[in-house]
């Protein structure tokens, strides 16, 4: 039996959860957890904000463990290998998609905690396409969080060939927003961070060679035509029109923070300067490994704070209270 934490009605306490897991399947491996880092997806899905979660909900999909058992055709992960699971446990490897490598665009992919059972536990199984492993220079209780938080800001610096000369801005500097900085500044580009007053300080020892007051509209114009790549990890409205004037020709804005409100913009502010609207999820396999290699290389890490898995509920109530800063992670008692 594993053991885990779930809730059996959306935003209900999360509670002790045994489930059997059944008999291992040819393709996968079996992790036993040794921590979990908590995301704001995993908040969302608890309290059913996308109406697809189901109950008893286990969530968590930013693992990291140690792997106890694999199918008998698994040949690429070792029982013993230190490895992490991010937001999908496996793939139909057979679509154009899988088969091009871009696993994370699968129509049929399998979301860790959509459906499934994930690493608010003891142990937990992904097919072994998705499970990654985790270098030995990279702390095992601060990795998790870059299979979710890292990968959605590492990915468009690959997806998009951006250059170690680019101008790169990040609108907010959060959970998303504090490991664009260091990506893109061991990318070698030059960054911008848009964030609150209070922020500003902190976002250059982050990696920013600028730091900018996001609430001031002085501050966009004053930067108009200056970024090839804008990433946008907010999740609230603002005046993308004056976002778009901080592009250079053929510059991109680039959404990672999921902005519920409808994004307006003229069609003249894209034309004139042929400017790129584009977003993204989660990266392929591939380039989570490439991620991995390059966070252990540059050190780069979130910023965590930590709790016991036993104190899940104490978590979620510090993540929904927005005062988390900037990863929370939790460990298995």
């Amino acid at each position: 039996m594993f053991k885990a934490y779930a809730a059996h009605s959306p935003g209900g306490e999360l509670v002790p959860f045994e489930y059997d897991p059944g008999e291992l399947d040819a393709h996968d491996v079996e992790i036993d957890i040794t921590s979990c880092g908590v995301c704001h997806s995993d908040l969302s899905m608890w309290k059913n904000e996308w109406g697809m979660s189901q109950y008893p909900f286990v969530g968590g999909h930013e693992v990291s463990g140690i792997v106890s058992a694999v199918g008998s055709h698994v040949t690429n992960i070792q029982v013993g290998d230190k490895v992490g699971l991010g937001w999908h446990k496996g793939y139909c490897n057979t679509c154009g998609e899988c088969l091009g490598g871009d696993h994370n665009l699968c129509a049929s992919q399998k979301p860790t905690i959509v459906g499934n059972h994930g690493g608010f536990a003891n142990k937990v199984r992904a097919q072994e396409t998705a499970v990654i492993k985790i270098p030995d220079a990279l702390d095992i209780h601060v990795a998790g969080p870059l299979l979710c938080g890292g990968i959605t800001v590492f990915n468009p610096l690959v997806q998009f060939d951006i250059k170690p000369t680019s101008r790169v801005a990040v609108i907010g500097i959060g959970g998303l927003g504090h490991l664009a900085l260091q990506f893109a500044k061991a990318w070698g580009c030059e960054v911008t961070a848009f964030t609150s007053a209070s922020k500003m300080e902190e976002a250059k020892s982050l990696g920013a060679h600028h730091s900018v007051n996001s609430r001031d509209p002085d501050a966009f114009s004053a930067l108009a035509g200056q970024f090839d790549l804008v990433i946008v990890t907010v999740n609230v409205a603002m005046d993308w029109g004056a976002v778009i004037a901080t592009l250079k020709a053929k510059g991109r804005i680039h959404f990672v923070g999921a902005v519920a409100a409808p994004i307006e913009l003229t069609a003249f502010s894209l034309i004139a300067q042929q400017i790129t609207v584009s977003g993204s999820p989660v990266g392929s396999p591939a380039t989570l490994a490439t991620m991995m290699e390059f966070a252990a290389r540059h050190n780069i890490k979130p910023v965590t704070e930590h709790y016991k898995m036993s104190q899940i509920n104490e978590a979620f109530a510090h993540l929904e209270s927005g005062k988390a800063r900037y990863r929370i992670v939790l460990e298995v008692d």
